[in-house]
């Protein structure tokens, strides 16, 4: 029996290797830095420190946040949003991720496609991609972007970039999310966890 709960306890601890669900809300990045490895337990552009989600965006995606003027409102996650800012805006996810990829955004004219890529950097075959339409003030008026909605797209295979070119300067992103590809580490710890889980209930 001891047996049995140790190796629970083990599958427990790995098994946070492989919740994929990633959200990225741009709420503590720097207000007009550029957001790099922010999201990788590296540094923005201002120096700030964020938490590791494996998630790296070029020097062309700024974060931006309200301060004496509000430039947009009634964004999902309400502080900060990314705003692309050149052709070269891209979020890179080394490891990889699959399944469905979503996001919000304001736009104030049509932007071409923002896509989702299998290679690093907008590489690759093009696995997803969203045509979004003007809607920054659809409905509302109390800022310039005051209007967001949300898009979803599943895809097969796996991508590891995300280009927003097509957006900058016109458009602003909140909330993306993606399902991550679990590092090799931690799905190889999840399934030793699983042998020795059966292991022990054999025995049992």
């Amino acid at each position: 029996m001891k047996t049995l709960s140790a190796a629970a306890l083990a599958l427990m601890a790995v098994t946070p290797a492989f919740a994929g669900n990633t959200l990225i809300n741009f709420e503590t990045v720097t207000s007009f830095a550029s957001i790099e490895s922010y999201y990788d337990g590296g540094a923005d552009g201002a120096g700030a420190i964020g938490p590791s989600l494996g998630v790296v965006f070029t020097g062309d995606a700024l974060g931006l946040a309200n301060d004496f003027v509000t430039y947009f409102t009634h964004a999902p996650s309400p502080i900060g949003v990314m705003a692309p800012v050149g052709a070269d805006a891209t979020m890179n996810v080394a490891s990889g991720f699959a399944g469905a990829v979503s996001f919000a955004y304001t736009a104030s004219q049509f932007v071409g496609q923002v896509n989702v890529w299998s290679g690093l950097n907008g590489t690759g075959d093009v696995l997803a991609s969203f045509n979004l339409v003007k809607n920054a003030q659809r409905g509302c008026s109390d800022s310039p972007y005051c209007r967001f909605d949300t898009m979803t797209s599943t895809f097969a295979g796996t991508a590891h970039s995300m280009t927003f070119g097509n957006a900058a300067n016109v458009a602003a992103f909140d909330d993306i999310r993606i399902t991550a590809v679990p590092e090799p580490t931690g799905a190889l710890l999840l399934s030793l966890g699983l042998a020795t889980l059966f292991v022990a209930r054999r025995r049992g």
